[in-house]
C-alpha cells in the first residue's frame, strides 16, 4: 500500500490511524474480532485444601467445594488443575512470604548473589504487555488492594519482593495503584489538579508527518545496506512503529471518548455489544466494595480496549485483616492454624471471600456482550496463590482458577485432578493460548500443558 493510498484510507476512517494498528486488525476491520485479554488476580497464604479442591472431575460442575460456591454460575467457563507445583525456594528456605508473590508470575527465584536488590525475571504479564501493549493506550494495568510498603527482609531479600508480582525487567518492579479514583482518571486520561479540581488532560499533538518521513526514508535507505546493517535498521524501524501504534491507540481512545460523551456509539464496538459499565467509587470502608470497584475498573479497561493485560493483588503477605467477616485477626496469623478448627474456619472464610470477588468480576464479564459472545469469552482470567498451604508453606499443588474461553483457545468446564506441570509451564501455556509469541520458557517451565488447550 503506497503512502498516498494509506493516507486516503485513514482519512476515510475519520481518524488518523497508523497502518500497523490496522494490520493487527485491532478493531479496524469491517467485522472485527475482539482482542484477547489476560488478567491475573492474587491472594496470599494458600487455601484450606479439602475445601478448595473438587472431590472429582465428575463432580466439579454439579457439586463444587465450599471455596468455589460463588463461581457456580460460571463453572462451565472455568478450569482447575491440581498438581501445578511452585518454584522450589532453596536456598531461600526462610523466605516463603517474600517469594510467594514475587515468583507467582515470574516462575523464577531472585538472584542469590544480589539479594538486597531487585533481580528476578520479567513477569508473564509484562511478556504479554510487550507484545500487545503497543495497540492500547495503557500497555498493562497494575492494581492492588494494599499499599506496597511492607518492611521485612527474609533471607536478606529486598523488601520489594513482598508486595510486587509484575516486573517490567529483571531489575524493575512495577508499582500497583491502590486508589480507584486514580485508576479511573488514568483510564480516561484525566488528572487531579491542585485543590481537587478535575479536568481533562489531552495528549500533546504529535507530528505524524515526521514519523512518515522517518519510516519512508528508512525504507529507502534499507535497500542500499548490507544484510548486517539491515538487521540493525529493522530494529530501529520496529521501535518507531511501536511509537506510531501507541499514538494511534491513544488517538482512537480519545476519539471514542468524545463520541461516547456526545451519545454516539464508537466505531470499535458493534451495536450489539454491551455499553461500558458505570463505575461508582465506594465511600465506605468495606473491603468487598473496594475490591469490587477495582474489579469493575479492570472490566472497564478491557471493555474499552484501554488495556489488554492486568494484574490485581487482592492482598499481600502479612498485614491483611477482614473485619467484614466478623473477626479482626490477621490472615497470616490464622494460616498458622496447627489444625485448630476455629482458625481453619477463618482461613476458609477468607479464601471464600477472595474467590467471591474474583467470581464477581468474571460473572459480570460473562454478562457483557462482545462480538458473537461475551467479554469473558475473549479473556483468560487467572486467580491464584503463591502457596498451597499457609500452615506449612508447601508449594506442591498451588491453587489456580482459570476463567474465560481465551477466544476459543481454552476448553473450559473441567477439573484436572492430577496435572503434571509447574508454575512456569502454566504461564507459558497461557501466553501461548493468548497468542503471545514466547521465544523461551517462562521461569522454570519445561513444556506446555497441552490438555489445557481446546
Amino acid at each position: 500500500m503506497s503512502k498516498t493510498s494509506r493516507r486516503t484510507y485513514l482519512k476515510g476512517l475519520g481518524v488518523s490511524l497508523a497502518l500497523p494498528l490496522l494490520d493487527s486488525q485491532a478493531w479496524a476491520d469491517k467485522d472485527p474480532k475482539p482482542p484477547l485479554r489476560l488478567g491475573f488476580m492474587y491472594m496470599p497464604h494458600g487455601v484450606i485444601m479439602d475445601q478448595f479442591w473438587p472431590a472429582s472431575a465428575e463432580s466439579f460442575l454439579s457439586a463444587p467445594p465450599p471455596a468455589l460456591e460463588s463461581l457456580r454460575p460460571v463453572l462451565s467457563q472455568c478450569v482447575l488443575m491440581k498438581g501445578i507445583s511452585g518454584v522450589p525456594i532453596a536456598p531461600f528456605n526462610g523466605a516463603p512470604h517474600a517469594l510467594e508473590l514475587s515468583t507467582w508470575l515470574t516462575a523464577m527465584l531472585p538472584a542469590a548473589d544480589k539479594r538486597n536488590e531487585i533481580h528476578i525475571a520479567i513477569s508473564a504479564d509484562q511478556i504479554a504487555a510487550n507484545h500487545v501493549g503497543a495497540f492500547t493506550a495503557i500497555p498493562s494495568l497494575e492494581l492492588a488492594t494494599m499499599p506496597q510498603t511492607w518492611k521485612e527482609n527474609q533471607e536478606g531479600l529486598n523488601e520489594g519482593y513482598y508486595s510486587h508480582c509484575s516486573f517490567r525487567s529483571p531489575t524493575q518492579a512495577l508499582p500497583a495503584e491502590v486508589n480507584p479514583r486514580n485508576v479511573l482518571y488514568r483510564l480516561f486520561n484525566k488528572q487531579e489538579q491542585t485543590g481537587g479540581a478535575r479536568s481533562s488532560s489531552p495528549m500533546s499533538p504529535l507530528d505524524r508527518s515526521l514519523l512518515d518521513i522517518v519510516l519512508g526514508g528508512a525504507k529507502d535507505l534499507r535497500r542500499t545496506l548490507p544484510v548486517s546493517d539491515q538487521r540493525k535498521l529493522d530494529e530501529y524501524l520496529d521501535s518507531v512503529r511501536s511509537v506510531e501504534r501507541r499514538i494511534a491507540a491513544i488517538e482512537l481512545r480519545q476519539k471514542d471518548a468524545a463520541l461516547e460523551k456526545a451519545g454516539v456509539r464508537p466505531s470499535n464496538r458493534r451495536a450489539s455489544d454491551s455499553p461500558p459499565i458505570e463505575i461508582r467509587i465506594p465511600e465506605g470502608d468495606k473491603r468487598s466494595e473496594y475490591m469490587q470497584v477495582m474489579c469493575d475498573l479492570n472490566i472497564l479497561a478491557f471493555q474499552t480496549d484501554t488495556t489488554r493485560v492486568s494484574t490485581y493483588i487482592g492482598s499481600t503477605p502479612n498485614g491483611a485483616s477482614y473485619p467484614e467477616l466478623g473477626f479482626n485477626d490477621q490472615h497470616h496469623s490464622n494460616t498458622h492454624h496447627n489444625n485448630d478448627p476455629e482458625k481453619v474456619r477463618k482461613v476458609a472464610r477468607i479464601t471464600e471471600f477472595n474467590i467471591a470477588q474474583f467470581a464477581y468480576m468474571v460473572k459480570k464479564m460473562a454478562g457483557l456482550r462482545e462480538g458473537s459472545g461475551t467479554l469473558l469469552d475473549n479473556c483468560i482470567m487467572m486467580w491464584g496463590s503463591g502457596l498451597e498451604d499457609g500452615n506449612k508453606h508447601t508449594r506442591e499443588n498451588l491453587p489456580f482458577i482459570l476463567a474465560g474461553g481465551g477466544g476459543g483457545s481454552l476448553k473450559t468446564g473441567r477439573f484436572f485432578p492430577d496435572t503434571k506441570g509447574n508454575q512456569g509451564d502454566l504461564l507459558t501455556t497461557l501466553l501461548a493460548c493468548a497468542g503471545i509469541p514466547v521465544d523461551r520458557p517462562v521461569g522454570i517451565a519445561t513444556k506446555q500443558i497441552e490438555e489445557l488447550k481446546a
